[in-house]
């Protein structure tokens, strides 16, 4: 079944088409397949009526039962007279909709995935902007870490104010993307995310110390805080641009290890700054750098790990350090080392 909006229930009738008929369907929808649909839990979790073009029984695609399908039969003589007739019925049935608060409050929360302003008409686009400045902290922190590592302590010392910048937006964004009290998922969610913020700007001061101090080993930890808290946030409101299903990688590697080139981190631990493969776990085989070592090492002798770019964003994971190994032979560098300095 596809799903369509109000402006095209309009230009489908402005269109004069009679040969697909523009229904209500006979049972309201709920919790449909997240995993097909791609969208957020909480729009499903709603019981309610969607328009949609109906693509089943007959060849013609009509129900011989609506009103709207009979009236599309009529004679060459009140065609006309039918068809200003369907237009009424169909414009009242789409004001019905956009009245709906129930559905402008799903739409709204639909995660900004390329191409679905158009589907999901004003709404989205609005919604999809307030997405889009948030991604944009992921460039903000590509270059807090370059110039973190490169130990840029005058430069570093100005990213502070400039996240802070962003604080009503993360606010904006949480409230509007979960806007419902009666919804526990949504109070959930609006919990988690307040909760992914706070720790970030806390981590946010952390840095600032650490940069008073010009102590770069505190430097790491509460950088890969602010990623780590960063990337939660956008997994919970549904920010990354895809999605990734797979279970596991380690089962491609089976029997052949020796496909993986790296240093021994028994003999040779990664360090921050060095190139890495995972060598075990849910993504062994992917690629990333280390951007921080958790100082309790005899607790958990963890370190955070930011992967290789895929589809435009950087995933964070936090990973047993015997599990990230130093790449060997020729690398390029970390592509954050190549974005080069506005004002430096």
């Amino acid at each position: 079944m596809k799903y369509a909006t109000p402006s095209s229930a309009i230009a489908f009738i402005l269109a004069g088409t009679s040969s697909n008929a523009f229904q209500w369907p006979a049972t309201k929808r709920s919790r449909g397949s997240l995993s097909e649909s791609g969208v957020q839990p909480a729009l499903f979790n709603r019981g309610q009526h969607i328009c949609a073009h109906n693509s089943d029984g007959n060849e013609d695609g009509l129900d011989k039962g609506s009103d709207f399908a009979l009236r599309s039969r009529l004679s060459t003589e009140t065609g006309r007279r039918g068809f200003l007739l369907g237009v009424a019925s169909t414009a009242s049935a789409t004001a019905s909709l956009v009245t709906n608060e129930e559905v402008a409050g799903a739409q709204s929360i639909l995660p900004d995935m390329p191409g679905t302003s158009k589907k999901n008409g004003g709404n989205q686009k609005r919604f999809g902007g307030m997405a889009k400045k948030i991604r944009s902290v992921c460039n903000v922190m590509d270059e807090l870490q370059r110039d973190v590592m490169q130990e840029r302590w005058d430069l570093v010392e100005k990213y502070p104010e400039q996240l802070r910048s962003y604080v009503p937006i993360f606010t904006a964004f949480t409230d509007s993307a979960f806007p419902s009290d009666d919804v526990a998922s949504d109070k959930g969610l609006r919990v988690a995310l307040r909760y992914e913020v706070g720790r970030f700007f806390a981590s946010l001061e952390r840095l600032r110390t650490a940069t008073g101090r010009r102590n770069l080993d505190e430097a790491y930890v509460a950088y890969s805080d602010m990623s780590l808290h960063l990337d939660r946030y956008m997994h919970v409101g549904g920010l990354y641009t895809y999605y990734d299903d797979m279970i596991s990688t380690e089962e491609y590697f089976k029997g052949n290890t020796d496909a993986l080139v790296h240093a021994d981190p028994a003999k040779d631990p990664a360090l921050v700054r060095d190139l890495i493969v995972l060598i075990k776990g849910p993504e062994m085989g992917k690629t990333g750098i280390v951007i921080g070592l958790y100082p309790d090492k005899e607790v958990t002798n963890n370190c955070v790990v930011k992967l290789d770019k895929y589809k435009g964003m950087r995933e964070i994971r936090v990973v047993p350090q015997n599990w990230a190994a130093k790449r060997l032979g020729e690398q390029d560098p970390d592509e954050v080392f190549l974005i080069p300095r506005k004002n430096a």
